[in-house]
């Protein structure tokens, strides 16, 4: 039988015990492993069902409903005309006074105009102001 004193790190204490503890720790493991080896593995398309489902549930609850908003969003600032009433991600409110394909220029007080780019736009003040009143009722509603 071999000792530990024939392994070249047996005079340094702390790798000798190092040693001991991955043996002590591979020897469980390599046996369960073998007793595993001998059990039937089920088909490979069963182990891939968990991860087919969690990639479906992904994709409809979190990618379908985001692309159904971009795409409103979307429709909603190629149908902006002049006039419309508008809020911009940072909050600022104004009115559309001129387009192009990149920038639209919003009047947000009498005589200041802001050019900011299509992109900025939120929403519109009527979908805000349609929002706030139809929480404030569902809110009177429940109380």
């Amino acid at each position: 039988m071999i000792g530990f004193t024939k392994f070249p790190f047996s005079k340094t204490p702390a790798l000798m015990a190092a040693a001991v503890g991955l043996m002590t720790a591979l020897v469980p493991a390599l046996a369960m492993a073998e007793a595993a080896a001998g059990q039937a593995q089920p088909p490979a398309w069963v182990q891939m069902v968990p991860l087919i489902a969690m990639v479906g549930i992904f994709y409809f609850l979190i990618l379908r409903p985001q692309q159904k908003r971009e795409k409103q969003r979307q429709g909603f600032i190629s149908a902006l005309k002049r006039g419309d009433e508008v809020v911009l991600s940072s909050g600022i409110l104004g009115r559309v006074e001129g387009m192009t394909d990149q920038v639209i220029t919003l009047e947000i007080a009498d005589g200041v105009r802001v050019k900011v780019l299509r992109t900025a736009i939120a929403s519109s003040v009527q979908a805000m102001t349609q929002g706030a009143a139809a929480a404030a009722e569902a809110k009177g509603g429940k109380a």
